[in-house]
């Protein structure tokens, strides 16, 4: 095939798996192991070995490079720090423990040599947080399990990968020298100088940062330049210590509290998601028959013990004493799927065992396909049967999440927060938010369309997403992100200024629902400076919706509070409600005939 076509063939598959995905709402790493599976070994269009040559290896460990980079991003300090006891336990006891337990499964199930089991005991540490979300928001898990698994994934990520590349470096370590001594010299010289070279270049890129040496629009580019050169100046002087030197890289870049480092998260947004893609893309088309004749009986009893043995004892054993019920830590050590960077790991791991001698290594890539498809399907189709089976779906109200904290939409998340409705405030401006944190509203500060907004907030504690920030396009962006999260008819936003010119304006078949009559931001500002107001009354035989209506004929109705959960309105929207359930509407400041006449008709608001 032709270099560009095959380039092209790799990035369409991997992208557009993941965008099918999207729209099926389905998990991505099957649609591109199918995706890899039938480009390759199915209908021979792509042979990677064969078309990329030499250039193979590098490719992939470039990839697998900023993988790891970016997993050491993540791991910020304060977080494990401010992360739950359990959670706590799952990384400095529960990793260990399930390293020690998968290598080995992998050694006496599997029958893998030592060697390979200790650095695939490692990797299966990891279980994938892009996985592990949408799985969540499919069982509507409780609240308290949910977060356990959804830390647990964000930061066993990249301790799984740290403890593979250690335990790769002993492995080099000990087959490069003839004697215990020089292994061990061997190994402190690897670890030392991948620890060096991380520090060092993790400092330069935050001061530099700091300092104001990298315009804004080039930090990403120098920061991917930067990683790129201390894998391979670090790789070059003593090999295999360029992964160790990018993953403490990523972690000091984590730790370093630079004010830019969210905007750096998107980092993984865009250049990692094309790299895992990529990748996936070609070490699932890469598995050619005698890989795949690789996966025996003992393979499949290898999966079946690391999913049904190894990941519920581990859990168990690391929570004992934390004051999470049987029923929880059950559920958590039922739901453990892995993701893609166990197979971009394994893949280039087993390769270089390969080429040290040990023939086995081979093995990992399939070993790890296997586990991720049995994973992925089993915990996909189990995880919403269990968790209503033990009593652990979520009984909260689905809540409301806001984005752009003005006057009008904290005054709404009070009014529904009176009403016992679960609701979060989100906005980039720390001055915005401090109304709704003088309220003791719950907030997120920053970008609710990052990375670190994709790890902080619990999307399945919310039903409804409003934006109501003054920026038009931002809006109608955040909901047309959101809606594939929360359903298109859950999603709205404030209404949109007039542009003059139709061609200048963001079409109107992006966005959310038009709420609060689809008035913009700068109208019900000026209402609130008059005074107008958030109501919630409640509905009986006696006072009916008839009734409501007619005395208040100038409310704006915004929603429809029921047992069975919150209802917001589009404008001309017929209004159906009966009683005990809440009208939430937005009123004028009363005159005092139309005080006096509401005052007759309704019992109390």
């Amino acid at each position: 095939m032709d270099s560009v076509l095959m380039f092209a063939t790799i990035g369409a598959l991997g992208v557009g798996a993941q965008w099918l995905a999207w729209r099926l709402r389905l998990p991505a790493i099957v649609l591109m192991l199918l995706a890899g599976l039938i480009a390759g070994p199915g209908l021979g269009w792509l042979n990677p070995a064969a078309d990329f040559g030499e250039l193979l290896r590098p490719i992939v460990a470039v990839a697998v490079a900023m993988i790891l980079f970016e997993g050491g991003l993540t791991l910020d300090a304060k977080g494990l720090r401010d992360a739950r006891p359990a959670v706590r336990r799952l990384v400095f006891l529960g990793a260990p423990f399930a390293w020690l337990f998968a290598s080995l499964a992998a050694r006496y199930a599997a029958g893998l040599s030592w060697e390979s089991s200790i650095v695939f005991g490692g990797i299966l540490i990891v279980t994938g947080p892009t996985v592990i979300a949408p799985l969540l928001r499919q069982a509507k898990l409780a609240r308290r399990p949910a977060e356990v698994l959804r830390w647990e994934s964000i930061l066993n990520d990249p301790v799984g990968a740290l403890a593979a590349v250690l335990a790769f470096e002993v492995i080099t370590a000990f087959a490069h020298s003839e004697s215990m001594f020089g292994a061990a010299q061997h190994l402190v010289l690897g670890i030392a100088l991948a620890t060096f070279a991380g520090y060092a270049g993790g400092w330069f890129i935050a001061r530099a940062f700091r300092r104001g040496w990298v315009p804004e629009y080039m930090k990403v580019p120098v920061l991917l330049v930067s990683v790129i050169a201390v894998y391979a100046s670090t790789d070059s002087v003593l090999h295999e210590s360029g992964l160790l030197a990018v993953t403490v890289m990523g972690v000091f870049i984590a730790n370093a509290h630079l004010p830019s480092v969210n905007e750096l998260k998107r980092f993984k947004e865009h250049i990692t998601v094309l790299l895992v893609s990529g990748v996936f893309i070609l070490l699932a088309a890469g598995l050619n028959k005698e890989m795949i004749a690789l996966l025996d009986w003992s393979s499949v009893l290898f999966v079946v013990i690391i999913v049904f043995v190894v990941r519920p004892g581990t859990v168990l054993l690391a929570l004992i004493g934390t004051g999470l019920s049987w029923r929880e830590r059950l559920v958590v050590g039922w739901l453990g799927p892995r993701g893609v960077v166990a197979v971009a790991v394994s893949g280039l791991f087993g390769a270089r065992l390969a080429e040290l001698g040990y023939a086995d290594g081979a093995a990992l890539a399939p070993l790890a396909f296997a586990l991720v498809a049995a994973t992925v399907v089993l915990h996909g189709f189990s995880a919403a049967p269990m968790a209503r089976a033990l009593g652990l779906t979520s009984a909260e109200t689905p809540g409301v999440l806001i984005s752009g904290a003005t006057e009008w939409s904290v005054a709404l998340a009070k009014a529904l927060a009176e009403q016992d409705i679960p609701v979060m405030m989100a906005d980039r401006n720390w001055f915005h938010l401090r109304p709704a944190r003088e309220a003791k509203i719950p907030i997120y500060f920053g970008e609710i369309l990052s990375e670190a907004a994709e790890h902080t907030i619990d999307l399945t504690r919310f039903g409804t997403l409003v934006t109501a920030s003054e920026n038009d396009d931002h809006n109608t962006l955040i909901c047309t992100d959101f809606a594939p999260e929360f359903g298109r008819s859950n999603v709205f936003q404030v209404g949109r200024h007039e542009i003059k010119s139709d061609m200048r304006a963001v079409p109107n078949t992006l966005g959310g629902r038009a709420i609060a009559n689809g008035q913009p931001s700068d109208a019900l500002r000026q209402k609130q400076l008059e005074g107008w107001r958030f109501s919630a009354t409640e509905l009986s035989d006696a006072y009916g919706l008839d009734a409501y209506l007619s005395s208040r004929p100038r409310a704006d109705i915004l929603a429809v509070i029921r047992k069975s959960g919150l209802l917001f309105l589009s404008p001309n929207q017929p209004i159906k409600a009966g009683a005990g359930d809440v009208m939430l509407a937005y009123l004028p400041k009363a005159q005092p005939d139309e005080a006096r006449a509401t005052a007759e008709a309704a019992p109390a608001t």
